[in-house]
C-alpha cells in the first residue's frame, strides 16, 4: 500500500483571482499577482488558495463553468499583451471595464474583454510555432471541442446548448463538419484564448513555487449542463435520448432551506466512468494538477453517496441518497496524480462512510471556526481536535466574513465566543479567531482576505442559492498591506508555520 502524504505544517490566504487589483475590472495574472506572491511569502505564507479559474457562465459562479479543462479569458493579463505588442494601450482604454476598484462588473466584463482579446488575437503569429503547437497536442482531448463548443455557442446568441439546432445539438456529423468550416476562425480565436491563459498561468505558478507559495486550487465535484464536457461527453451523464438532464444534483431540506438546494447539474453514469476506468476524471484531475499544487475537492462526500434530484421536480424536496463509487474513484484519483496533494471538502451531512474513506485516502478534510462557537463541544473547536490531518479555515467563500457574521449575533450567543477567545469586542474576534487557528494542531490554516482585514458583510463573496450580486468583491491597491504582513508573520513564526528568517 503506498504511503500517505504527510503535510508540514503551514498556513495561507484565500483569495480568488477575479478579486485581484487590476485596472481592467477584474483581476488578472498580471502585475498584482506577482506582487500578492510577494506579499504572501513576505508574510509566512505557504499557500494561496483560489476559487475554480475557468470559464464562467451565466450568473458568473466560478462553480458554473463552460469547462472541467478549460481557463477563464477574463484572467488573461492585458498588461502583458501589450508588452508582446499584441495590443496597444489605447485598444485596452478604449474599453469600459466598470466604474469602482472595489466590484467587478461582469455584464461590462463580458461586453468589452472578448472584443480586446479578438484583437490581440488577429495581431498574433502564435499559429505555427512550437510552443503553441506543444500546448495543441498537450490538451488535444478537451481543447478543439471547448473552443469548437464556445463558436458554435456564439453563434446561437450564447444561449445553452440544449438549445441549439437539433443536428448540431446532436452533434450530427454533417453539422459538425458545417459549423467547424463555417467557425473556423472562431474556433481558432478560442483556443488562442487557451493559449495564453494557460501560458500566463504557469509563468504564475512557476514564480509562486519559487518563492515557496503552493497554489490550492477548488474543483467542483459535478459540471455545468451548459459545458463543453456535456455536450461533448453526454453519455457519461444521466441524461434522456433527447440530451435532456434525467435526474441531477442538490442537497435535501435541512435547517438553512425547507426546499433544499436544487443546483441543476446533470449527474455522472458512474457505471460508464467505472467501465472505461474512469478515464474522463483521470483526464480531469491531471489537468488540474497542472493548474495547482493541492487540489480541494468541494463535495466530497457526493463521491460517497449523492442527492439524487428528478429533473422536473422544481425543488429538492423529492430527491433520493445513491451510493456513488467512493474509494473506486479515489483510487483513480490517486492513480492519476500521485504526487498532488488533496483536500476533501467535507461539510454537510457526514455518514461515517465518509470518515472511512477520507481515513483510507489520507486526504484532509475541513474545520470551519466560524460554526465553532455554540459551546465547549463543537467539534470544530481547536481544542477538540485530536488529528492535525485537517485544514482549519476561518470561514470560507460561501460564509459571511468573521466580522460580519459575528455582528449579527446576540449578546447571548458572544458570550461564549468571547470567553474561549479572551476578548470583549466584536471588531476584534476575526483577529482572535485566525489567531486561534494558527494555535491549532490542525496541519494547514486558511483564512479568507476578508478576514484578514476585518471586514464586514460588505465583502462578502458569495451567498449560496441566490443568483446576482456575488463573485464580485475586488482587493483594493495596498489594502493588504506591511501592518498585516508583519502581523502573519508573527502568527506563523510563533506557531511554527513557516521558516524563521535568521
Amino acid at each position: 500500500m503506498k504511503r500517505k502524504k504527510t503535510w508540514e505544517r503551514g498556513a495561507g490566504i484565500l483569495l480568488p483571482v477575479s478579486s485581484l487589483p487590476s485596472n481592467y475590472g477584474i483581476g488578472t495574472f498580471g502585475k498584482a499577482a506577482y506582487e500578492f506572491v510577494d506579499s504572501l511569502a513576505a508574510a509566512g505564507q505557504n499557500y494561496w488558495q483560489v476559487l475554480p479559474i475557468g470559464p464562467t457562465s451565466y450568473g458568473d459562479s466560478p462553480y458554473q463553468s463552460f469547462s472541467a479543462f478549460a481557463g477563464n479569458p477574463y484572467f488573461i493579463d492585458l498588461d502583458i499583451l501589450i508588452e508582446e505588442e499584441l495590443l496597444s494601450e489605447e485598444d485596452v482604454k478604449e474599453a469600459d471595464w466598470g466604474s469602482g476598484p472595489d466590484r467587478v462588473d461582469y455584464e461590462k466584463i463580458y461586453n468589452s474583454r472578448f472584443s480586446v482579446l479578438k484583437k490581440a488575437y488577429k495581431n498574433s503569429r502564435h499559429k505555427n510555432t512550437k510552443a503553441y503547437k506543444a500546448f495543441e497536442k498537450e490538451n488535444q482531448y478537451w481543447l478543439a471541442d471547448y473552443s469548437f463548443y464556445m463558436a458554435v455557442k456564439d453563434s446561437f446568441d450564447s444561449v445553452s446548448w440544449t438549445e441549439w439546432e437539433e443536428d448540431i445539438r446532436f452533434r450530427k456529423p454533417e453539422a459538425v463538419k458545417k459549423y467547424q468550416k463555417e467557425l473556423k476562425e472562431e474556433i481558432a480565436f478560442y483556443s488562442f484564448c487557451q493559449y495564453k491563459f494557460y501560458e500566463q498561468w504557469g509563468k504564475l505558478k512557476q514564480y509562486a513555487n519559487e518563492k515557496g507559495i503552493k497554489i490550492i486550487g477548488d474543483i467542483p465535484l459535478y459540471v455545468s449542463m451548459d459545458s463543453a464536457d456535456v455536450w461533448v461527453h453526454g453519455d457519461l451523464f444521466e441524461l434522456d435520448e433527447r440530451k435532456k438532464p434525467i435526474n441531477i444534483a442538490g442537497v435535501p431540506p435541512d435547517c438553512f432551506s425547507e426546499t433544499g438546494q436544487r443546483w441543476g447539474n446533470p449527474l455522472y453514469r458512474w457505471d460508464k466512468h467505472e467501465a472505461d476506468g474512469f478515464d474522463w476524471w483521470r483526464r480531469r484531475m491531471k489537468a488540474n494538477a497542472n493548474f495547482y499544487d493541492v487540489i480541494r475537492i468541494d463535495h466530497f462526500i457526493g463521491i460517497v453517496r449523492y442527492y439524487s434530484i428528478p429533473a422536473d421536480c422544481p425543488t429538492a424536496m423529492e430527491g433520493k441518497w445513491v451510493p456513488g463509487p467512493a474509494k473506486k474513484l479515489t483510487d483513480a484519483i490517486a492513480e492519476a496524480i500521485p504526487d498532488t496533494y488533496i483536500i476533501a471538502e467535507d461539510l454537510g451531512v457526514v455518514v461515517p462512510a465518509v470518515r472511512s474513506l477520507q481515513k483510507k485516502t489520507g486526504w484532509p478534510g475541513m474545520k470551519i471556526l466560524e460554526f465553532a462557537f455554540d459551546g465547549p463541544d463543537n467539534e470544530y473547536l481547536p481544542h477538540n481536535l485530536t488529528d492535525k490531518n485537517c485544514v482549519i479555515y476561518g470561514g470560507t467563500h460561501d460564509n459571511e466574513p468573521l466580522l460580519g457574521y459575528f455582528q449579527s449575533r446576540k449578546k447571548k450567543e458572544l458570550s461564549f465566543v468571547y470567553d474561549y477567545l479572551g476578548v470583549r469586542r466584536v471588531k476584534d474576534l476575526p483577529h482572535a479567531i485566525v489567531r486561534a487557528g494558527y494555535a491549532s494542531i490542525a496541519c494547514l490554516v486558511m483564512n479568507q482576505m476578508q478576514d484578514i482585514l476585518s471586514l464586514d458583510n460588505s465583502a462578502k463573496m458569495n451567498t449560496p442559492g441566490t443568483l446576482g450580486g456575488n463573485w464580485e468583491w475586488r482587493l483594493l491597491p495596498g489594502q493588504f498591506g506591511q501592518k498585516e504582513i508583519t502581523w502573519l508573520r508573527g502568527l506563523s513564526e510563533t506557531f511554527g508555520r513557516c521558516k524563521k528568517e535568521k
